[in-house]
């Protein structure tokens, strides 16, 4: 009994290690395509506004065949499901640098999303019952691993770019790599299967209420991150006159300052739980946020930025594992979570953008504060799961 015991402790911990290499290699697949966004502008020959609107299509995308995951996993089992739609996701990269015009740019970049969508969702569901199984947090660390494949990604792409190769050639030769690797990973997760009298999820289907609740606080969290990331640099140079390295160095310092509160979060929660950590964290996002409203100078709104990240950097790991300890579809809660959380990412850079435009950055950034403070009012609906 106790061998069997051990062997199901070293198989768990098996399955963590591959479910954090998937989540690594989900990320490096958006680094390698962000860095060579400007090359495939100018392949498609389209204009800034072109391709602020083909740049909505993969969230787009994403909303729309996310519910699909749970489906396709019901019918082929988690590793098989995961293993193909991972790949699916890699292929994905080759597709926008292939396109010559803004239509078919969009039409790659809506598939490009729904391969990142249905992925998303089947490796965050896997992770949530590794977790489950492992009677531990381990959520907000596979999201940090998620990050530091962004990083490496980027950093991929940078070289790229830096030595002029051809983008399609790049992205055909990361896709190839990073398929492989993630087919390797999908073969140490846990393999979970349905029994063979169980219904098959709906296709389609609205997520439960509290699912949406558990949304709406993640919402919160990414539409900060996603206004530090795309903004802090404009806001570092426009408002208070830093250099061009300075504003960009902010950027890299805020993701990795994500990075690392994620892969350290974990021993948070499990110290202090969910609730108290979002709460917590709420209040140093909105810190934060008052410092890059306040500050006279780029040290200091650099600070609040830190504290942005740190703050918000563990909300969404802990809002997709809330979303899936319950319920009888967890895959669906799941869905319904991220279609929320890639709502607020799509639309927090046009609103800032927006806002901005009509009054300035600093009263945009006063907005990122106010949904920063929700995050402490929210805190309390990820003390459980999802009811049906």
């Amino acid at each position: 009994m106790a061998i069997q015991v051990d062997d199901d402790i070293r198989q768990l911990r098996r399955a963590r290690i591959a479910i954090a290499a998937v989540f690594c290699v989900h990320g490096a697949v958006t680094g390698n395509f962000a860095t060579r966004i400007p090359w495939i502008q100018e392949h498609a020959g389209v204009s800034t506004g072109q391709l602020g609107l083909a740049l909505a299509f993969p969230a787009i995308g994403s909303s729309l065949l996310m519910p699909l995951s749970g489906a396709i996993t019901h019918r082929f089992g988690s590793r098989r499901a995961l293993r193909a739609l991972l790949a699916l996701w890699t292929l994905g990269l080759t597709l926008p640098s292939l396109a010559p015009n803004v239509y078919t740019l969009c039409v790659a970049l809506f598939l490009y999303g729904a391969s990142a969508g249905m992925s998303d969702v089947a490796m965050n569901a896997l992770g949530v019952e590794t977790e489950n199984r492992l009677g531990r947090s381990i959520m907000s660390g596979l999201h940090g691993m998620w990050s530091a494949g962004a990083l490496l990604g980027s950093a991929a792409g940078t070289l790229a770019a830096h030595t002029g190769t051809d983008a399609r050639v790049h992205h055909v030769l990361a896709a190839a790599v990073l398929t492989v690797l993630g087919a390797l990973a999908c073969g140490r997760v846990l393999d979970l299967r349905s029994a063979p009298d169980e219904a098959p999820p709906p296709r389609f289907a609205l997520p439960p209420r509290s699912a949406v609740v558990i949304g709406l606080v993640a919402f919160c969290a990414v539409f900060a991150e996603g206004a530090s990331l795309d903004w802090s640099a404009v806001h570092l140079r426009d408002s208070l006159g830093a250099s061009a390295g300075l504003a960009a160095a902010c950027t890299t310092a805020f993701t990795l300052t994500m990075a690392v509160a994620r892969i350290a979060g974990d021993k948070v929660v499990d110290r202090f739980g969910a609730v108290r950590t979002v709460r917590c964290g709420g209040l140093l996002a909105t810190a934060g946020g008052v410092l890059v409203v306040l500050a006279p100078r780029p040290a200091l709104a650099m600070a609040g930025f830190a504290l942005i990240g740190l703050g918000v950097a563990v909300v969404v790991p802990l809002a997709f594992a809330a979303a899936g300890r319950g319920g009888s579809n967890p895959s669906q809660a799941i869905a319904g979570v991220a279609t929320i959380t890639y709502t607020s990412g799509l639309i927090a850079p046009s609103a800032m953008g927006t806002i901005a435009d009509l009054t300035s950055l600093v009263v945009s950034f006063a907005l990122v504060t106010l949904l920063s403070a929700g995050l402490v009012v929210g805190a309390k609906v990820l003390r459980g799961g999802v009811s049906p």
